[in-house]
């Protein structure tokens, strides 16, 4: 789980200014109704974000709690669009600040407690690989934002 922190923290430190240097017409641009732009995409980000969150920390007092996110339905309402940019590259960087504490303080005896992330389905994952699996996602998220070398999902 230190491997995955350390990469998660170097994300949320390094990612942010690079983001920043993204205009803001860039980061609105849809290249058709529906796909996402970089900003719904960040959003998307923050999405997961919140859910991962949850799942961090009902994971290890619920006994395979399901938590489910539908990323279609939560990003336009979410209205990321029309929201500034600067406020989402602030609140990617604080949630995941936030996920890295609990993540460092989380005992190692909860790293294989179990949440159900299926959709209509029971997919059991453990914390740790969640953890894993979300910096991951993170990842290839930042690099299509950022047009950088494709990180496979």
């Amino acid at each position: 789980m230190k491997k995955i922190i350390e990469l998660l923290e170097q994300l949320v430190l390094s990612y942010p200014d690079k983001l920043a240097g993204i205009s803001a017409d860039e980061f609105s641009v849809k290249s058709s109704p529906e796909k996402w732009s970089k900003k719904e995409e960040l959003g998307h980000l923050i999405d997961s974000a919140h859910n991962n969150l949850r799942r961090f920390i009902v994971g290890q007092y619920e006994a395979n709690p399901k938590i489910v996110y539908d990323q279609n339905f939560w990003v336009p309402v979410a209205n990321y669009q029309h929201q500034s940019s600067t406020n989402l590259i602030t609140l990617w960087k604080l949630i995941n600040l936030q996920i890295c504490e609990v993540l460092k303080s989380m005992p190692e005896k909860n790293y294989s407690k179990a949440v159900d992330t299926g959709k209509g389905t029971i997919e059991l994952h453990s914390l740790e690989w969640l953890a894993e699996d979300y910096v991951k996602h993170a990842q290839h998220h930042l690099h299509h934002i950022l047009e950088l070398e494709t990180i496979p999902y």
